[in-house]
């Protein structure tokens, strides 16, 4: 995982930070989407929805961390 190359001696700490703000964002985004599926229309969210997967394409251009032996 990622996030936790980034500091191998805080695993622990690392996972628990990691997790607990990716299902906090989780949360928050379920309501935002609710909030603009009452506001607007739920065929609005469903194409927004479409659209989140382009995020995870942008860990590509995160920084390469594996040591070279």
């Amino acid at each position: 995982m990622y996030a936790q190359e980034l500091l191998p001696g805080r695993i622990g700490m690392v996972s628990g930070l990691f997790f607990g703000f990716a299902f906090g964002m989780g949360g928050l985004g379920a309501a935002v989407l609710g909030l603009i599926a009452d506001h607007t229309s739920i065929e609005l969210v469903y194409k927004i929805c479409a659209f989140l997967p382009l995020l995870g394409i942008m860990t590509i251009f995160l920084p390469d961390n594996r040591h070279k032996a």
